[in-house]
């Protein structure tokens, strides 16, 4: 399973992105997918999870602004980010799991909020 991440850039403050996955082969079986991102100097943290039944989790500093979605007939993930802050900047990961392929990660994406 390979995962492709793209969607980053730069964005003022107060603005939004929106994040892409596309996941080789059928993403409608695969029990976790998800969005990490990681800012210099700090680990790697969940931002998002949507699981096979649809139910979504988000980190508490996303909560309200974040919301990760998968389209099943495109084999992809999206996030889309708004009300983006300073603290966002980060390189987001998407991530795929489940217990027949055990865990995947794409390549990341440069996401940057400055003004």
């Amino acid at each position: 399973v390979q995962l492709q991440a793209s969607g980053g850039g730069l964005v003022q403050p107060g603005g939004s992105l929106r994040l892409s996955c596309a996941v080789s082969g059928s993403i409608s079986s695969i029990n976790v997918l998800a969005w990490h991102r990681q800012a210099p100097g700090n680990q790697r943290e969940m931002v998002a999870t949507i699981f096979s039944g649809g139910t979504t989790k988000y980190a508490d500093s996303v909560k309200g602004r974040f919301t990760i979605s998968r389209d099943n007939a495109k084999n992809t993930i999206y996030l889309q980010m708004n009300s983006l802050k300073p603290e966002d900047t980060a390189v987001y990961y998407c991530y795929a799991f489940d217990l027949r392929m055990g865990a995947h990660w794409g390549q990341g994406t440069q996401v940057t909020v400055s003004s």
